[in-house]
């Protein structure tokens, strides 16, 4: 079995910073709509959030109501998640094990740019899958990750201006990205994955897309806004598990 690429959250530095990080700016868009977006998709209340680094989106879907419950495969962020929320439910995961949970018992489960930095379209099948095996009949799955766009523009809490090659970069390629919202300051890397490619692994997982959304921002929100006016950063996808397969 070919070895899952290193995890560039797991470093101890780099959760210290994120860490500290909560809705600023960019990220703010990212989370502003999820709750409208949720309440229109999601019965029932028990949910999982998968890769949940430092555990600030379980604590968002906590204050939506939810009995949230976060796992990761990265030790330093559960560490981090596990401080910042003593009373969370936080456990680390070998990479694509979901033994540990329940089969078809979440009512949603929830990523938050988990596929973003994830390397490989066949990795990312098997991952959704199990997943997926995870959803109770009901139950929707809601992703959160970044447009490619977001690897070539300038935003409020990202910079790219110092990586052209970026714009070259072709599906599933590993692109750099700078947080301007955290101390740390190394360039983080990603990989890049278009519209058509999460076409490909929601067909490949065998899941159906109900609804997607790319948020923009809005001149009368208080951030120093740059390209979120006119490009969106991310996109949310909203799927249920396909039952005419």
């Amino acid at each position: 079995m070919t070895q899952a690429p290193a995890n560039v959250y797991d470093d101890a530095h780099r959760a210290d910073a994120y860490a500290a990080l909560e809705f600023p700016a960019t990220y703010y868009l990212a989370f502003r709509d999820l709750p409208a977006i949720i309440a229109r998709h999601v019965r029932g209340r028990l949910a999982l959030d998968f890769g949940c680094g430092a555990g600030r989106s379980t604590r968002f879907l906590k204050r939506l109501g939810f009995d949230a419950s976060g796992v990761d495969i990265a030790a330093g962020m559960i560490a981090r998640a596990r401080e910042a929320d003593p009373g969370g439910s936080y456990r680390l995961i070998a990479d694509g094990d979901f033994s540990g949970c329940a089969p078809a018992s979440f009512d949603l489960i929830f990523s938050a740019f988990a596929f973003d930095n994830i390397a490989g379209a066949e990795r990312r099948v098997r991952l959704l899958r199990g997943l997926k095996a995870l959803l109770a009949r009901h139950g929707r799955l809601v992703l959160l990750d970044s447009t490619p766009e977001i690897y070539t523009h300038e935003w409020a809490s990202f910079s790219t201006s110092a990586f052209a090659e970026n714009r070259a970069a072709r599906a599933g390629d590993p692109v750099r990205i700078v947080m301007k919202d955290v101390v740390d300051q190394r360039p983080v890397v990603d990989y890049i994955w278009f519209h058509e490619d999460y076409l490909r692994l929601f067909a490949g997982a065998r899941v159906r897309l109900i609804e997607q959304h790319r948020p923009l921002a809005a001149q009368a929100e208080p951030w120093p806004w740059q390209a979120e006016l006119a490009i969106p950063p991310w996109v949310i996808y909203v799927l249920e598990a396909d039952k005419a397969l």
